[in-house]
């Protein structure tokens, strides 16, 4: 099976939109639709409680004719049109989706940061991991976060094997930025989001790209749209990730980064298991 994950930020600018930023999206879905997956994973939909408008259906009904999809937004007590995520599967394919509460705090469970899929003999989860925040204000609700979606995942992990993936909004370790010097006291780069990344990875879970790719450098899936030239230089962070079960870790036959062309911030990410 073929999984592709990516951050979309805001699925109307991508369907609907008419900036050049929204055709450079446009161009990624193209991408995306040329791997012809059959799972994909989508983050920061940016959409309402309610879902797509009309329009924004038929936009997506037009690049996906053949797949059918679930969704979660931002909802309750949380602020509206923020977060949000969204799992397209081929028409055909048996699934059934839970949007989990894992008990994270302040309004985490209600900004629609998760969604699991029962494969049958596969559990696939995707998620959109909250940011530490401007000034790390988040950092601490961060670390509850990062606790609580281990034990999720474990506990998903003893009743079958679990694919994962997502913005993780963080950089494993310093091959995972292009500057770590300078960011230690960087959302995405502290040593309590590391931490809490690597405790993920030893609870039982493995990092498709480094176990595939091993130690390569430069490369990335994620780069600021505020820096004008930080993708011409490869300024980047690897910050998406396809983890997959210890225990089907030789199914991986490929885990990468597609080419999102001129367009910043998220890069597409891409696993297929045999």
């Amino acid at each position: 099976m073929k999984f592709i994950s990516w951050n979309i930020d805001s699925i109307n600018a991508a369907l609907t939109g008419t900036s050049t930023r929204s055709e450079l999206s446009r161009n990624v879905l193209e991408t995306i639709i040329g791997e012809d997956p059959d799972l994909i994973a989508i983050e920061e939909t940016k959409l309402p409680a309610e879902g797509m408008n009309a329009k924004q259906k038929e936009a997506l009904a037009n690049f996906f004719p053949d797949y059918e999809y679930v969704f979660v937004s931002s909802h309750g007590k949380a602020r509206k049109g923020y977060a949000g995520t969204m799992a397209l599967h081929k028409k055909g394919i048996d699934v059934s989706a839970d949007f989990p509460v894992i008990g994270a705090p302040d309004t985490m469970d209600e900004e629609g940061r998760m969604i699991t899929l029962d494969l049958g003999e596969y559990y696939f989860n995707l998620v959109y991991t909250p940011n530490a925040g401007d000034g790390l204000k988040r950092l601490a609700d961060r670390q509850v976060w990062d606790e609580k979606y281990r034990k999720y995942l474990v506990k998903l992990d003893k009743e079958k094997p679990v694919i994962a993936c997502g913005d993780y909004n963080v950089a494993h370790k310093e091959i995972d930025l292009a500057n770590p010097a300078g960011n230690h006291m960087s959302a995405g780069f502290t040593d309590e989001e590391r931490d809490g990344f690597t405790k993920l990875l030893d609870a039982g879970f493995t990092d498709s790209f480094r176990h595939l790719n091993g130690d390569v450098k430069n490369v990335y899936s994620w780069w600021a749209q505020r820096v004008r030239t930080s993708k011409i230089n490869n300024s980047g962070w690897r910050i998406d990730y396809f983890i997959v079960s210890d225990r089907i870790k030789d199914k991986i036959i490929r885990s990468e980064m597609l080419d999102s062309g001129e367009r910043k911030d998220h890069t597409p990410i891409l696993l297929e298991l045999s």
